[in-house]
C-alpha cells in the first residue's frame, strides 16, 4: 500500500523552542551534500567557527557545534571535564537546573543542588558564599530557564568561580542571540547553546565554546586516554571520558586543522548553522536584542491589557519567554489545543509544580515578529472568550499596538536627531 505524501500543516510557533526556522536556513539545508573532508566543506566549517565566536561574543579559540540537540552539547561539556567524585555545584531555579544535576551525577559528579522558589532567582551572594565554602571543581548553571521564564545574572558568580578555581559552565540555550550573553566578561569557562531557539535553525546541533582552562582539563584527560600518564596515575584508565561520541577532546581534533576522523558530520545541518549565523550577523546583535525586547514588551502589554496576570519575579524576567498565569477554573491544555486546532498557533505549558498553572509564550528568533505577537494575542483572547473566560475585550491587541507605535516614534526621533 502506497503511503500518502508527507504533508506538514502550517504553524505559528510561539513556544520556548523549537521556533520557526529562518526561510533562508531551510533553503541552505536543501543544498547538495558534500563529503565531510571535501575542501569546500571544511572551508564552511572554518567559517562557522569564525561566525560562532562573533555570535557568542567570545575571544575563545574553540567554538564549534556538537551533533545533537542542546542536551548533547551540555553532556559533552560536563562529561568531558567531570570525573568520579568531583564536587559540582548546581544552583537551580527551574526544571533545567535539575537536568544539569542529573547529567552531572550520571558522569560521576558529587553534586550539591541548591534551589530557590520557581519564579524567582537567587541573591548572587547566596551562590558565591557556597562556592567559597564548599570549593567545587565545577559550577554548572542555567542562564535563562524557560520552565519559569527567569534569567539569572552571572558575572558575580563567574568571578567567584575564578577566584576559587572552579570551572563555570553555563547553559545559555534560551538566551544566545536573543539577549546579551558575554562569556569572557562573565568569567564563563564553557558555554552551550542550541540551534532550535534564538538561532532560528532546526533542532540538531549544540554550538558551544570553551576557554584555555577547559582545554587544559581536556588535554590532561586525553593524555590518560593515550596511556601517557596511566602508569603514574592510580586511577589510570578509569579517568577516561565515558562517552566516545561526546568526548570534547576528540571533537576538538575533528574541528582542528588536523581533521582527525571522529564521526560522519551532519553536513546539511552545518549549512543551516552557517546561514543562521550569517543572518544574525547581518541583522547585528544589538538590533536583534532590541527586536526581542520590543516584541516582548508588546506581548506583555497585550497580556496585561486583556486582564491576565504574568507569573514570576518581573525583575528577573527572561526576554525570550513570557509566563502567563492560567485564570482559575480554566483548562489550560484545552486552551492550547483550541489555539492549535482553530488558529494554527502553538504555545506551551510548563513542567512539575507549574504544569497546568501557567502558559509559556516564546518570542525567539524568527518567531519573534510583530505579526506573530498580534496573532497570538488576538487568538488567545478569542479562545478565552469562547470558553467563557472574562477578559477585557479588545484591549490586548490595542495595548500591543501602542507599544509598537511608541517604539516607531522613538526610532524616528532618534533617526532625526542623528
Amino acid at each position: 500500500m502506497m503511503e500518502k505524501p508527507l504533508t506538514i500543516p502550517p504553524r505559528t510557533i510561539m513556544t520556548p523552542g523549537p521556533v520557526e526556522a529562518e526561510p533562508s536556513v531551510l533553503r541552505a539545508m536543501s543544498s547538495s551534500v558534500l563529503g565531510q573532508f571535501d575542501p569546500d566543506f571544511t572551508a564552511i566549517m572554518n567559517d562557522v567557527m569564525t561566525m560562532l565566536r562573533e555570535v557568542l561574543q567570545t575571544e575563545n579559540h574553540w567554538a564549534f557545534p556538537v551533533d545533537g540537540t542542546s542536551r548533547a552539547g551540555i553532556e559533552a561539556m560536563l562529561g568531558s571535564i567531570i570525573e568520579d567524585g568531583d564536587k559540582v555545584l548546581v544552583p537551580g531555579f527551574g526544571r533545567f537546573g535539575y537536568l544539569l544535576k542529573e547529567i552531572c551525577e550520571r558522569v560521576g559528579g558529587d553534586v550539591k543542588l541548591i534551589t530557590c522558589d520557581w519564579g524567582e532567582v537567587f541573591e548572587e551572594d547566596e551562590v558565591t558564599q557556597v562556592i567559597r565554602d564548599w570549593k567545587p571543581k565545577v559550577v554548572a548553571m542555567v542562564h535563562g530557564d524557560t520552565s519559569t521564564g527567569r534569567v539569572h545574572p552571572l558575572k558575580a558568580i563567574g568571578h567567584a568561580c575564578r577566584e576559587n578555581d572552579a570551572l563555570f559552565i553555563v547553559d545559555a540555550v534560551a538566551t544566545v542571540a536573543g539577549m546579551d550573553v558575554l562569556p569572557d566578561e562573565w568569567y564563563i569557562d564553557g558555554l552551550i547553546t542550541g540551534t532550535q531557539k534564538c538561532l532560528s535553525i532546526p533542532s540538531g546541533l549544540a554550538p558551544l565554546t570553551y576557554n584555555h582552562r577547559i582545554e587544559a582539563v581536556l588535554q590532561e584527560r586525553k593524555s590518560v586516554e593515550e596511556g601517557i600518564a596511566s602508569s603514574e596515575d592510580p586511577r589510570g584508565m578509569d579517568r577516561r571520558v565515558r562517552s566516545n561520541y561526546l568526548d570534547l577532546s576528540q571533537l576538538q581534533d575533528y574541528w582542528s586543522p588536523k581533521r582527525l576522523n571522529h564521526h560522519t558530520e551532519a553536513t546539511s545541518m552545518i549549512y543551516g548553522l552557517y546561514e543562521g549565523l550569517r543572518v544574525i550577523l547581518e541583522e547585528t546583535l544589538p538590533a536583534r536584542f532590541a527586536r526581542h525586547k520590543e516584541n516582548e514588551a508588546a506581548l506583555v502589554a497585550g497580556i496585561e491589557g486583556m486582564g491576565l496576570e504574568l507569573f514570576g519575579d518581573p525583575a528577573a524576567k527572561l526576554t525570550t519567554v513570557t509566563c502567563v498565569k492560567i485564570p482559575p477554573g480554566v483548562d489550560g491544555d484545552a486552551v492550547r489545543k483550541q489555539l492549535l486546532d482553530d488558529f494554527g498557533i502553538e504555545i506551551a505549558s510548563s513542567f512539575g509544580p507549574l504544569h497546568g498553572k501557567i502558559w509559556r509564550i516564546g518570542t525567539m528568533g524568527y518567531s519573534c515578529q510583530k505579526r506573530n505577537v498580534l496573532a497570538v494575542l488576538n487568538a488567545l483572547e478569542s479562545v478565552l472568550i469562547w470558553q467563557g473566560v472574562t477578559v477585557t475585550r479588545g484591549n490586548g491587541v490595542q495595548a500591543a499596538l501602542s507599544v509598537y507605535q511608541n517604539q516607531s516614534k522613538t526610532a524616528a526621533k532618534s533617526l532625526l536627531s542623528s
